[in-house]
């Protein structure tokens, strides 16, 4: 399982290719955020930033991505060009995104490589994750990334079990794939290409390319007693 079988690192993310290599597996690249961001020799720029937007510690900031009234960013942070941050967004250590991204309201991203063209659009964790270029979050999807036993992640397919040694990560989402309101990523999921996870519901594990993950709930209706 490689990197290469999920996305592509987009040219707008070309500073930090050396740190992404598509032949290891998808997971290692958490690793290789903070020193990606660390490694950056260029200081972060000047841009205009609304009295309501904290700043703290090194932020990145391309001059064409649209500032909300109010959000927080903690650095390190780089943001490619023409991403929209949208109000109460909570941006910290460790993340890095592409351009033409969608950072949504009262969204917190933690830990986390997102390229070009996301769409994390409205009330998101994400959290020690990697989202895939336009990949596309629906509203209250959660990336959890601890497990409940706070024992290490391990990844199990039909082929093999795969030991990532990592206590925190979220998920892996291919280039394109989708998530449906409301669903949560239990710790470690990967989604291939394109892949579908339904709305409302937890789902865990290795979901292939171009495939739909669903669930069917029996609704019951039951007369209401005064």
């Amino acid at each position: 399982m490689k990197a290469s079988d999920f996305f592509a690192l987009p040219a707008s993310l070309a500073p930090f290719a050396a740190f992404f290599r598509p032949d290891v597996a998808p997971w290692e690249w958490l690793k290789q955020i903070g020193p990606a961001l660390a490694a950056l020799t260029t200081e972060p720029g000047t841009t205009r930033v609304p009295a309501g937007v904290h700043l703290e510690g090194k932020v990145w900031i391309h001059s064409s991505v649209k500032l909300p009234p109010y959000a927080t960013i903690i650095g390190p942070v780089w943001i490619g060009a023409n991403t929209e941050i949208r109000p109460g967004a909570f941006i910290r250590n460790n993340v890095i995104v592409g351009e033409g991204a969608v950072l949504g309201n009262a969204c917190e991203f933690k830990n986390c490589l997102l390229m070009d063209g996301v769409q994390v659009p409205h009330f998101n964790y994400v959290g020690d994750s990697i989202l895939g270029n336009r990949a596309h979050f629906g509203a209250g999807v959660i990336c959890s990334n601890l497990r409940l036993d706070q024992q290490p992640i391990v990844i199990r397919t039909a082929d093999a079990t795969y030991d990532t040694g990592l206590r925190k990560f979220g998920a892996i989402l291919g280039d394109k794939a989708e998530v449906g309101c409301n669903a949560v990523l239990n710790p470690g999921t990967l989604l291939g290409p394109r892949a579908l996870v339904t709305p409302a519901i937890a789902i865990g594990g290795y979901i292939p390319a171009a495939t739909i993950a669903h669930a069917r709930h029996t609704v019951k209706l039951i007369p209401r007693r005064d």
